[in-house]
């Protein structure tokens, strides 16, 4: 039987990189993880520790040598290409450290764009992107293109795109880390309240200690494991 408080369980996963040398590295080793319902959790640890690796197997970008992977008891590994594709563009949400906007696109059509992938009622598409733009404070940004933005409020629209589907499950890399430590924290706080006011699930992977302590929980990745 799976918990009902967990909406993720990570079963001793390995994963391991060829080198340009034809040897491997291993990064993921055994890994373990339970992800319970309404926590945001903060991984940290060095750069090349697998701290994204991790993420992109959760994500179902990329899958493990060994192990497996539980959303909600079903194994992702077991998904189909179009199970695959709901499962990525609907319970899983994305941040990266980089806001990845479409230069082509205004702010609001970036923001509905992951929903009209699924779903072409435009209306409500820009209706929802509406919501979530007035909530971090730029609905009178909406239609300008993204290079007139700061890099604070680019983040805050690539956070807000990454929640129009309402995703059971938020995954950020380095959310944070293309700004300054003001702006940065500011950002934070802001996605803080919006996990909290949605009661989402965030595994947020990060290098800043300070941050990663204004989580519900934290762990450490070291040689392939969590501590």
């Amino acid at each position: 039987m799976f918990p009902n408080n967990i909406v993720l369980k990570v079963k001793e996963i390995t994963k391991s990189f060829r080198l340009p040398d034809r040897s491997s590295l291993t990064v993921l080793q055994d890994l373990v993880l339970d992800v319970e319902k309404s926590t945001v959790l903060a991984i940290t640890g060095v750069s090349g520790s697998g701290k994204s690796t991790l993420l992109h197997l959760i994500g179902g970008l990329d899958t493990p040598d060994k192990g497996d992977i539980l959303f909600r008891g079903n194994s992702i590994l077991t998904f189909n290409n179009q199970t695959m594709a709901e499962y990525r563009n609907q319970k899983i949400g994305f941040v990266y450290q980089f806001h990845y906007l479409m230069p082509e696109l205004n702010v609001i059509e970036n923001v509905a764009f992951p929903f009209l992938m699924k779903n072409f009622q435009k209306k409500i598409a820009f209706s929802k992107a509406e919501t979530l733009l007035k909530g971090v404070g730029l609905l009178d940004k909406k239609d300008i293109m993204p290079y007139q933005l700061s890099g604070g409020e680019r983040q805050r629209v690539a956070i807000v795109r990454s929640l129009i589907n309402s995703p059971e499950v938020l995954l950020a890399d380095e959310p944070t880390g293309n700004l300054d430590w003001k702006t940065g924290e500011k950002v934070f706080q802001l996605f803080r309240e919006l996990i909290a006011e949605m009661g989402l699930t965030a595994i947020i992977v990060t290098h800043n200690e300070q941050l990663a302590g204004l989580v519900d929980r934290r762990l450490h990745l070291h040689s392939g494991k969590l501590f």
